[in-house]
């Protein structure tokens, strides 16, 4: 907890007191969102006190805060993963300062192969719900009580709200938008034909490496969530090719206008921010 005050009230000197009302996590390949905002500070990840930097190439490492369709915002430009070497409470570590910061929602994106055959490559898939199969999660231990219960609710992990306003979005702009299931799993290699199998046996539309451990520590901390996926690329029988990551990040770039639109309209359709 000293380590998130520490992190906290820095980035509070930092920003003149600056309170973002919405918190934004931009996955690999999908950090053109930035463009969209009106930037007031932008702090490299290894200027903050206890803040992990990311290693991974496509993710540049900033905390960006400013103004996004007339909302207060602070954006992760570069998220952490597990399979980096970091514990689960230093890849959660930013969005528990950002709630600190003031965030009353939490908003991610990610990569994510796509497991559903009715999904294509640069295809956005909102995130209903998903299934935790990294090897830990950040609230093993003794819990934090200032953040959050013991045994936090997971019936309702993504808001409904946000997902219907989403869908009407996509709907009026005719984005190829579909909905499904997330599995994280902890990477860094990608997944055998086998194990693609096993993930839609069990339930899964799309496989990735993030998002579900963030997803866990907002809701511990009661922040309504809402996620999206880019499919860059396709984990089905017959479509399975050989991927590597310019591949990866080549679709994402292919789908980066459609997802900035997406977030983009749906922060203008929330509420302005409540005073504190």
């Amino acid at each position: 907890m000293q380590q998130l005050q520490d992190a906290t009230d820095y980035l509070i000197q930092q920003t003149n007191s600056f309170v973002p009302a919405y918190g934004i996590i931009l996955g690999t390949g999908l950090g053109a969102l930035v463009n969209e905002i009106d930037i007031q500070y932008s702090i490299p990840y290894h200027e903050i006190p206890h803040f992990p930097v990311s290693t991974v190439e496509s993710h540049s490492g900033k905390l960006i805060f400013g103004q996004l369709a007339d909302r207060p915002v602070v954006v992760m430009q570069g998220r952490f993963h597990y399979y980096e070497g970091y514990s689960m409470e230093q890849v959660v570590f930013p969005v528990r300062v950002m709630k600190m910061l003031g965030i009353q929602k939490l908003l991610v994106s990610n990569a994510a192969g796509g497991l559903n055959p009715e999904f294509n490559t640069s295809d956005l898939m909102i995130i209903t719900d998903h299934i935790n199969l990294q090897p830990t999660n950040p609230l093993i231990g003794p819990n934090k009580n200032v953040l959050g219960p013991r045994f936090p609710d997971m019936s309702e992990v993504y808001d409904e709200n946000m997902i219907s306003q989403a869908k009407q979005i996509a709907a009026a702009n005719q984005l190829p938008v579909k909905t499904g299931v997330y599995v994280s799993v902890p990477g860094p290699m990608l997944e055998t034909k086998a194990e693609y199998r096993y993930l839609t046996l069990i339930g899964a539309d799309a496989v990735g490496m993030s998002t579900v451990p963030e997803i866990i520590a907002a809701r511990h901390m009661d922040l309504p969530c809402f996620a999206v996926s880019v499919i860059t690329d396709l984990c089905v029988p017959g479509k399975i090719q050989k991927v590597v990551i310019s591949d990866i990040l080549a679709a994402a770039a292919t789908a980066e206008p459609n997802l900035t639109l997406l977030i983009k309209e749906l922060i203008k359709l929330q509420s302005p921010p409540i005073a504190k």
